[in-house]
């Protein structure tokens, strides 16, 4: 009949390759941020520096989730429909809240912060230490430049008398080595481990929580996403703040470190394991747990 289309809609490429992009976008801030306050850092401000980074991590989810919370109250269509046109509310299953709303604004804010990265140093002097006197300085800035010059015309030389040799000739023999160290070293591994196991638990209650308090508890998805955000992450970011203060605080060397995380997951995995005798009585939904007579 007429009233029967396909979907055909391709516009979740764009969704997907806008993904990508931010994905590759942040990445690097992890891996590069942490070595960077390793290398300019003290040894006994690092754990406080690296918990401020890892707090800020999760205040943006938190923030995030506020945002998708406004968002999702909000008709998807806003602007093209009137408020008078619209005759179900955000409770209703129908509902589809403005989730492209939090897309642009978040990518505006993005845009913005990434800005000042243009601005930052190549190096920096290790926090503690001074720089060298300026008469020092002077006096050496000659030879080197000096040596620099030489230098640069050897290797000028000596690449114009080469073949032209592919990068990936260097980058595949250390490469495979390194990463295969890397897999035989057990408590690497062991890390590697145990981080898929708690992101792990900690996405699947992302994901399938707000839906759970949708239907267990009758709230609207902007109410289950305020929820989860309010309940859980400002609690993060008070362990990860006052783990790295500790730290600082009693110079904690990584031995002590690693007991003290082991006994604090074992407490945070029995308290986990005491909400399997909090459960409700599941609502009734038609189709699933009663039939549709």
């Amino acid at each position: 009949t007429e009233c029967e289309k396909e979907p055909g809609s391709l516009l979740w490429i764009f969704v997907m390759v806008g993904n990508i992009v931010r994905g590759m976008g942040e990445t690097p801030i992890m891996p590069l941020g942490i070595s960077y306050l390793e290398d300019f850092a003290k040894a006994e401000n690092s754990p406080f520096y690296l918990a401020c980074l890892h707090t800020a991590t999760v205040v943006g989810p938190f923030l995030g989730l506020l945002l998708a919370s406004f968002c999702a109250e909000l008709f998807v269509d806003i602007g093209s429909v009137s408020a008078e046109e619209i005759t179900i509310t955000a409770t209703d299953a129908r509902w589809v809240g403005a989730w492209w709303l939090g897309i642009l604004i978040c990518a505006l804010l993005n845009l913005l912060v990434a800005i000042p990265f243009w601005f930052l140093p190549k190096s920096l002097v290790k926090e503690g230490e001074t720089n060298e006197p300026e008469e020092t300085t002077e006096k050496s800035v000659a030879p080197l430049q000096e040596n620099d010059k030489n230098e640069t015309r050897q290797t000028i030389h000596a690449v114009s008398m080469k073949p032209h040799i592919n990068p990936w000739h260097y980058f595949i023999p250390d490469f495979i080595p390194f990463l295969k160290a890397l897999f035989h070293n057990p408590v690497y591994m062991l890390f590697i481990c145990i981080t898929v196991l708690q992101f792990s638990a900690f996405d699947g209650m992302i994901s399938f929580m707000p839906k759970y308090l949708e239907q267990q508890f009758g709230k609207s998805a902007s109410d289950a996403i305020f929820l989860i955000g309010v309940y859980n992450l400002p609690v993060l970011c008070v362990g990860y703040f006052s783990g790295g203060l500790f730290m600082k605080k009693f110079k904690i060397n990584i031995y002590q470190a690693a007991t003290i995380a082991f006994w604090v997951s074992l407490l945070e995995y029995l308290l986990y394991f005491a909400a399997y005798w909090t459960v409700c009585d599941t609502s009734p939904v038609a189709g699933l747990t009663v039939s549709y007579q």
